[in-house]
């Protein structure tokens, strides 16, 4: 949770704001210390239930992993982040679409949850969870994503996935090419695949240099 939390503040995934969670079993997951990620160097996470209120000092947006955990039993972890070129795609509220290999695991296109407001209530993160439905990723407009994955090395992974996606739909638009460059179903179902260590190296990537994992005590 730790080296995570640091790897997604390095990506500059997140900044000020921004945690993750893991599921622990069928009644309890683990989030993040409440501060910015990057900023993570021994604080340990706090355990809270799937179902119920959230403990005091968990940050209210917790709420949404709970939903998750909820209705999508295959989904082992969750990142809420607020990556540069999604907020300013889904200012506009455009979301990416499948146009290169990391896009393809959000195919046809990420869902958009429309309202601005934070998420405090369970009414308001029952409608992300809709809205994300059976998907990888649901962006809220102008206000970050939320990201699931089978494992919390998934999940930072296909984080910085969506990331890249959003930064190629931007450049794309940006060149006018917009109506071409599209991965088919098929491009996309063929490509969308774990084979080979994908998120493995990601994780890597996105971890080397980090305290805990040069020191070897994760």
């Amino acid at each position: 949770m730790r080296v995570a939390s640091r790897a997604l503040g390095r990506a500059n995934l997140v900044h000020a704001y921004g945690h993750c969670s893991v599921r622990l079993d069928d009644e309890h997951l683990l989030v993040c210390a409440a501060m910015p990620m990057g900023l993570v160097t021994k604080e340990p996470g706090v355990v809270v239930p799937i179902r119920g209120p959230l403990p005091a000092g968990v940050l209210g947006e917790v709420c949404v992993h709970q939903q998750i955990y909820v209705r999508r039993p295959e989904v082992g972890a969750v990142v809420r982040s607020m990556p540069r070129y999604l907020m300013s795609l889904s200012a506009a509220s455009i979301t990416p679409i499948a146009r290169h290999g990391p896009g393809s695991y959000f195919a046809p296109s990420v869902p958009l949850w429309r309202d601005v407001q934070l998420v405090r209530s369970a009414s308001q993160a029952q409608g992300v969870v809709d809205t994300l439905g059976t998907s990888r990723a649901v962006v809220m407009r102008a206000n970050g994503a939320v990201v699931v994955g089978g494992t919390l090395e998934e999940a930072v992974a296909m984080t910085w996935f969506l990331e890249d996606a959003a930064r190629v739909e931007y450049e794309v638009r940006a060149i006018g090419a917009a109506d071409s460059a599209v991965f088919s179903e098929e491009d996309s179902r063929q490509r969308a695949t774990t084979a080979g260590r994908i998120i493995e190296r990601m994780w890597d990537y996105l971890t080397v240099g980090d305290v805990e994992v040069d020191a070897g005590t994760l």
